[in-house]
């Protein structure tokens, strides 16, 4: 079956990390590029990142640049999104997310995972 499954979310106190997973199957992973990709209570998705299938581009939306960092595993289908210096306004849900086309920059996916919450609060 070809399925993504997101994992690592949780509560986290301003100015803490956690490390996000994505666990991929059913699909070659590492043909193919990865994204992350959230959504705030009553807001729509926001793109955060994106990551070539061999891991040597990357590419960072501006409100998480230098804060996150995104990676993949191909030898273990896993890609990660390490959450660094958070802040409260990062409270959402979490999705990885694989392009339609590689690389293609058009932020047009064709299979998401179900999220992975993170909270971040005093």
């Amino acid at each position: 079956e070809v399925q993504l499954a997101e994992s690592g979310g949780g509560l986290v106190q301003p100015g803490g990390s956690l490390r996000l997973s994505c666990a991929a199957s059913g699909f070659t992973f590492s043909s193919n590029t990865m994204n992350w990709v959230r959504q705030a209570p009553g807001k729509g998705l926001e793109w955060l990142s994106v990551i070539s299938g061999d891991g040597n581009w990357k590419s960072y939306a501006d409100s998480v640049k230098g804060r996150f960092t995104i990676s993949r595993d191909n030898a273990k289908n896993t890609l990660y999104l390490q959450l660094n210096s958070l802040k409260t306004e990062d409270t959402a849900m979490y999705y990885c997310a694989k392009d339609r086309v590689p690389g293609d920059g058009n932020h047009d996916f064709d299979l998401w995972g179900q999220g992975t919450q993170v909270t971040v609060s005093s």
